[in-house]
């Protein structure tokens, strides 16, 4: 790593340290998420995947599990119940690769090598839709994640690649943010606001 590299990446974490206390402080950051929970909602509704990735919420990330399980729920009114499925991600620190496993409320859950409950012992599922957390994000889709690069990666072995949502709050956008040539851009961007991108 060269010396602009470094610098680089010496900006991004504290950038990353800086947007996290932010969030963590945020005053109404209760209906920013209520907010966010209803956009998401109403985003979901006619869309045609059965299976959908998302996260388990750390360091105040938004919470997309509720509204996931309610989109599950309306399923079971208008289709088979088995079809909709629901996965959480499940790293494996030593190989820095990333799968997702059947979630449900009440599922057996353990801490994976984090400190991040993971669901234990569910199917491994294959996400077509895919819900991401934005600890930042910018004009064209790009997301300031936490640098751990299990994202990009797990993208870039899926076929075919799951549509990817970012979700944060509008206290979240980086109007100054330069993507590096690694940076994925994301289909779409949701916050408590709406639909961010594509605008």
């Amino acid at each position: 790593m060269d010396n602009s590299e470094d610098m680089r990446a010496q900006e991004k974490k504290a950038l990353r340290q800086q947007l996290i206390a932010q969030r963590l402080r945020l005053p109404d950051r209760q209906q920013r998420a209520a907010n966010l929970q209803q956009v998401m909602r109403i985003w979901l509704v006619g869309r045609p995947e059965t299976v959908i990735g998302a996260y388990w919420p750390i360091k105040g990330e938004f919470d997309p599990l509720p509204a996931l399980h309610r989109w599950k729920e309306d399923g079971e009114l208008i289709e088979q119940p088995q079809l909709r499925k629901i996965g959480l991600p499940v790293v494996d620190k030593v190989h820095k690769t990333m799968t997702f496993h059947a979630w449900y409320p009440g599922c057996p859950m353990e801490d994976d090598a984090y400190g991040i409950p993971k669901p234990k012992d569910t199917e491994i599922i294959v996400p077509t839709l895919l819900f991401v957390a934005c600890v930042g994000y910018a004009a064209g889709g790009f997301r300031l994640g936490y640098g751990g690069g299990f994202y990009d990666r797990m993208l870039a072995t899926l076929q075919p690649k799951p549509f990817t949502v970012g979700l944060g709050f509008g206290t979240d956008f980086l109007p100054d943010f330069e993507p590096e040539a690694h940076d994925m851009p994301l289909d779409a961007i949701l916050n408590d606001h709406g639909v961010v991108w594509p605008v």
